[in-house]
């Protein structure tokens, strides 16, 4: 391995580890603790060609109320 690979190699694992210290610490853009009776779920897509998207959902902390997002509506009963 020459020396120009191993520095490349090093210089993209310092890179890596930087990014997911830096992604580790980022704060939420919504914070849990606004409604007690909820989660905030968020997603955040990033193509790196300038676009992408972000969208956060909240779904209920109680499992039979978010379940009963899934039954169809003429099958509740």
């Amino acid at each position: 391995m020459s020396l120009f690979s191993s520095i490349l190699v090093i210089g993209i694992v310092i890179m890596t580890a930087v990014v997911a210290v830096v992604s580790q610490r980022r704060r939420p853009l919504e914070d849990d603790n606004e409604d007690p009776e909820y989660h905030t779920l968020r997603s955040d897509y990033q193509s790196g060609m300038g676009g992408g998207a972000a969208r956060s959902w909240k779904v209920p902390k109680d499992p039979q109320e978010y379940a009963r997002f899934f039954v169809p509506k003429g099958q509740r009963k």
